[in-house]
């Protein structure tokens, strides 16, 4: 079959090559793959800056956003069965079995020698086809097909902002307005997930007002800001301070101001990563005053486990219904398989690239 590789740590070593067709042993599902979503992580590894191969392979299939379809069953599935959709989780549960992981809470690892599929140690799903246990794969309602593959970043987001609202059970608490930074995917998202809350709302980013990233968060209702033309402190000036801020732009500069931004009581929650080792000057003391002083919270979220696929399974039924077509207007652009370099260089409207797998 078919597959999108790299050489692990090696820049630009991207190519599609026919690799060995997987089959399924017991407790596996064989899935024809038919979409692949890419995502800040696959400019990475084509990057050469992170990624890793599965144990005894020079190559690792990249591709971790996904979309595909039950083809065959081993011995012992009762869970899926042929015609299925399914989206496939991404992390899988370190060696040692630490208690997060025993637990089913492998995004949370305490040893930091998990697995993830298309990243690290394990082949992903930027192929024609994919083996997995039954208990990694989300069933898809056919009413979703067109927008499944957004489960994944999805997932994240429903983690993030989910947490953020368990952390403020530290006190009596009613967010009136939450700012996102960022409006890439996870941006964005996370702008459809608040509203769908009914949490007034407010996008920060750099794109022009009239760019498809500003009319897909406005489209829910979110108001949209150009960063370029107005800074996060006037937003705050003009409006009023923010309950919740999602940082969603891996600009380490933005995640400390809105540490200083957000609201008394107020949470931060950090998304984005920010892998290029920029530094900047900060007033250390005016941080840790200022967070002490007023009772502020500011955490990080990366990865998601089932739990979190199958809550935002019901989010991405529940913007739906809201907002019919506003999942699809990320969908900027479609490539073939052969073509998956074309979608990994990024064009300035681009929100979110899908690989056509099939």
């Amino acid at each position: 079959m078919r597959a999108a590789v790299i050489t692990p740590r090696q820049k630009d070593s991207l190519r599609v090559i026919d690799v060995p067709d997987p089959r399924p042993a017991e407790g596996e599902v064989l899935v024809d793959m038919l979409e692949a979503g890419i995502c800040g992580t696959d400019d990475e590894l084509v990057a050469g800056l992170v990624g890793e191969a599965p144990e005894g392979s020079d190559y690792l299939i990249i591709g971790h956003e996904n979309l595909g379809r039950v083809r065959e069953t081993g011995k012992g599935v009762e869970c899926n069965r042929g015609g299925d959709l399914v989206v496939a989780t991404v992390r899988r549960p370190c060696p040692r079995r630490c208690f997060e992981c025993r637990n089913y809470h492998q995004d949370m690892c305490l040893t930091g020698d998990y697995f993830e599929r298309g990243i690290k140690g394990m082949h992903g799903y930027m192929a024609e086809q994919y083996v997995e246990r039954t208990e990694h794969l989300v069933t898809i309602p056919p009413r979703l097909e067109k927008v499944a593959v957004l489960l994944e970043p999805l997932s994240i987001v429903e983690k993030g902002i989910g947490d953020a609202f368990r952390m403020q059970e530290r006190l009596p608490w009613k967010p009136g307005r939450a700012l996102v930074a960022g409006a890439g995917p996870i941006g964005l998202l996370a702008a459809f997930v608040l509203r769908d809350m009914g949490i007034e709302t407010w996008a920060f980013a750099t794109r022009e007002v009239t760019s498809p990233k500003a009319r897909a968060a406005e489209a829910s209702g979110a108001r949209y800001v150009n960063a370029r033309e107005t800074p996060m402190e006037q937003i705050v000036s003009d409006h009023g301070p923010f309950d919740l801020i999602v940082e969603a732009t891996g600009s380490s500069e933005i995640a400390f101001k809105a540490m200083r931004l957000v609201n008394k009581n107020g949470i931060v929650c950090l998304t984005g990563l920010s892998p290029h080792r920029q530094t900047h000057s900060v007033c250390t003391d005016c941080v840790n005053m200022d967070l002490v002083m007023n009772n502020k919270a500011v955490f990080g979220t990366v990865s998601a486990n089932r739990m979190h696929y199958e809550w935002a399974l019901d989010r991405m039924a529940s913007i739906e219904k809201k907002w019919p077509g506003l999942l699809g207007r990320m969908f900027t652009r479609r490539v073939s398989l052969d073509r998956v370099g074309d979608g990994l260089r990024r064009e300035k409207d681009d929100i979110k690239v899908v690989v056509d797998v099939v």
